[in-house]
Order: C-alpha cells, then structure tokens, then sequence
C-alpha cells in the first residue's frame, strides 16, 4: 500500500505527521512526501491545507488519490499507526 503526504519546507504540522509516519515504519506502507512548493498544481490543491495525507489506489484507469481524514497535531502516535491500519486493511478487501 502506499501513501502520499502533501506538505512543505518550515510547515511544523507537517514535519509532526512526518516523523509519526517515519516511526510506524514497522507497518508494511510506502511513503512518498510530496513539497507542493515543487509543482503549482499541488500547491494551488493544498497551500491551505497541509498537512494532506493521501492513500494510493489502483484502479482500471491508473492510480488514484484518496485524501484520509485529517488527523489532529496532537494525535499520538497510537492514533496515526491505528488509522494507516484502517486504510491498510481495506487495501486488501478491494
């Protein structure tokens, strides 16, 4: 499974989530971290929300991008692993 997280350089709440992903790293996920600074697209979509966690699906036509429900910057690291369990095991019911 894999996981894209939408952020940027000097961004606290991103570099939090980023660190609680880096120690769930047990879990079996892939993780690409996308600076919307790079391409104007991703920042025009998420300049006023990151951080932005996305599950990776593949459909018939290519990959696709399912934004997760926003966690809160307090969350502890229980909640952040309990909710990439979630997305990991409706993963393998499709």
């Amino acid at each position: 499974m894999k996981f894209v997280l939408y952020s940027k350089p000097g961004c606290h709440l991103c570099e939090g989530l980023a660190e609680k992903l880096a120690a769930a790293s047990h879990l079996p996920f892939d993780l690409e971290v996308r600076d919307i600074t790079t391409r104007d697209d991703w920042f025009q979509r998420y300049q006023y929300d990151i951080p932005v966690l996305c599950q990776v699906r593949q459909t018939a036509s290519g990959p696709e991008e399912i934004a997760l429900p926003r966690l809160s910057p307090r969350a502890p690291q229980a909640k952040v692993e309990q909710l990439i369990q979630t997305y990991l095991g409706q993963g393998k019911a499709e």
